[in-house]
């Protein structure tokens, strides 16, 4: 039955923030044998840094894996409590990702995340910020310049589309994002950030 009662929204939230700082990138690497994947690259415990390993199917697992953890966060706590307990389970797994307590809340970027809980909640925002991503990634071969674009545009795709709950969740989700790429966006504007396919 549908709930959204301070406690049913407590819970959505406690739920979205246990599965969404499941680190799925550490744990594949260290099963896989590669250590800890904090120590290469970046640092970073997502899909993108896994890849530097220079296994594909570990970092294509790690960012489904991260997608998944978004949107079961959302669709249990949907089927248990309703729409805006969905929302907030996915603002918890969204920062659970990010900011996981299990790794002194130093998480990922939250991006495959981000994706994933929108496609849960409403999957035509979800197939926008797919869409962007494509398209900005195609033209520039920079993926982190299609992950921006893609993340700023989605507020402003939910509120076109007159969800101005999601609007609102999606503005700090995207707030957050943009934070966490600040160095990104440094080597952009110096030219430096490296192209999608490029070697190391």
């Amino acid at each position: 039955m549908a709930s959204t009662s301070f406690p049913a929204l407590l819970i959505a939230l406690g739920l979205g923030y246990l599965l969404g700082s499941i680190p799925f990138g550490l744990i594949l690497t260290r099963i896989a044998g590669l250590g800890d994947v904090r120590h290469i690259g970046s640092g970073n415990i997502g899909a993108t840094n896994v890849l530097r390993t220079g296994r594909k199917s570990l970092a294509a697992a790690t960012l489904l894996l991260d997608a998944a953890k978004g949107a079961v966060a959302v669709l249990i706590a949907g089927h248990c409590f309703g729409e805006l307990p969905a929302m907030l389970a996915g603002l918890g797994a969204f920062f659970g990702h990010v900011f996981p307590v299990w790794l002194q809340f130093k998480g990922g970027k939250g991006v495959a995340t981000f994706v994933g809980v929108l496609l849960a909640v409403a999957w035509k925002i979800g197939a926008i910020f797919i869409g962007f991503w494509l398209a900005v990634a195609a033209l520039t071969r920079l993926s982190s310049l299609a992950a921006i674009v893609a993340t700023i545009a989605i507020p402003f795709a939910a509120w076109v589309l007159g969800n101005g709950e999601l609007a609102l969740v999606t503005a700090l989700m995207s707030i957050v994002i943009l934070i966490k790429h600040r160095g990104n966006i440094r080597r952009l504007l110096a030219g430096e950030e490296p192209r999608i396919g490029a070697k190391a």
